[in-house]
C-alpha cells in the first residue's frame, strides 16, 4: 500500500522505526523552521512510533502492516488509543512526503487536468482547502483525496484519517498546533497558505493518483 513508498522498509515488520525525512530539517525554511521539525518531527511522531510499539508488543498485530492494522481496528473503542497511534504514525509520514523544497505553485499535465474537471478549477481547489484546513476545529487534517474515482477535499479530526472512510489520500496538510505554533503561532491560515504556495509536492500528489487508478 501506500506505505511501501514511503520506506524500502517491508511492511510487515516487528516493530515500527520512525521514518527519516525525506529532505534535511532546513530545507523547508524559511516557511517550516528547522526547530519546528526537530520537535514535530523528533519528538510528536517519534512518540506515535514508541507508542505504537509498544501497544502491539507480543500481539498478533505486531507482525501487520502498518496500514492494514489501522483498517481492521478503525471504530473498535477498546482500541481507540492503538489506533490513534498508528493514524499518527502514518498521517505524518504522508505528510512530510506531501511536501518538497521549492514545491508549491500549480500542478501540471493530469492532475491539473482531475482538478480542473472534479473540483472547478486549481483556485477553487485552493480556497476550498484553506477552508477546510482552516475551519477544522482543534486537531487534526486537511486532505486532497480519491473518493470513488473523482478528488474531493475533506477534513479529519485529531487522528482520524481518509484511510478507514473508503478514500483513497493524495495530498494532506497537518493543522495540529504542534505543526506551526512554533513559526506562525495562532496564525493557522498563514501556514496553510505557505504549504500550499511554497512546498505542496504535487509531484508526490500525482504519483499517488496515478497508483491508485493502476490498482
Amino acid at each position: 500500500m501506500l506505505w511501501s513508498s514511503f520506506s524500502e522498509k517491508k511492511e510487515a515488520t516487528m516493530s515500527l522505526e520512525l521514518p527519516a525525512l525525506p529532505y534535511d530539517s532546513k530545507a523547508l525554511e524559511p516557511y517550516i523552521s528547522a526547530n519546528t521539525l526537530s520537535f514535530h518531527h523528533g519528538k510528536h511522531h517519534q512518540a506515535y512510533v514508541t507508542n505504537y510499539n509498544n501497544l502491539t508488543k507480543d500481539t498478533p498485530l505486531a507482525d501487520q502492516p502498518l496500514e492494514d492494522v489501522i483498517k481492521q481496528i478503525a471504530g473498535d473503542a477498546s482500541k481507540i488509543g492503538l489506533f490513534n497511534n498508528g493514524a499518527q504514525v502514518w498521517n505524518h509520514t504522508f505528510f512530510w512526503h506531501s511536501m518538497k523544497p521549492n514545491g508549491g505553485g500549480k500542478p501540471s499535465s493530469e492532475l491539473a487536468a482531475k482538478i480542473d474537471a472534479d473540483l472547478g478549477g486549481f483556485d477553487k481547489f485552493v480556497a476550498d482547502f484553506k477552508t477546510a484546513a482552516t475551519t477544522q476545529f482543534g486537531s487534526g487534517w486537511a486532505w486532497l483525496v480519491l473518493d470513488k474515482g473523482k478528488l474531493a477535499v475533506t477534513k479529519t479530526a485529531n487522528a482520524d484519517t481518509p484511510l478507514v472512510h473508503g478514500q483513497i489520500p493524495l495530498f494532506t496538510v497537518d493543522v495540529w498546533e504542534h505543526a506551526y505554533y512554533l513559526d506562525y503561532q495562532n496564525r493557522r491560515p498563514d501556514f496553510v497558505t505557505a504549504v500550499l504556495d511554497h512546498l505542496a509536492n504535487w509531484d508526490f500528489v500525482a504519483q499517488n493518483l496515478a497508483k491508485a487508478k493502476n490498482k
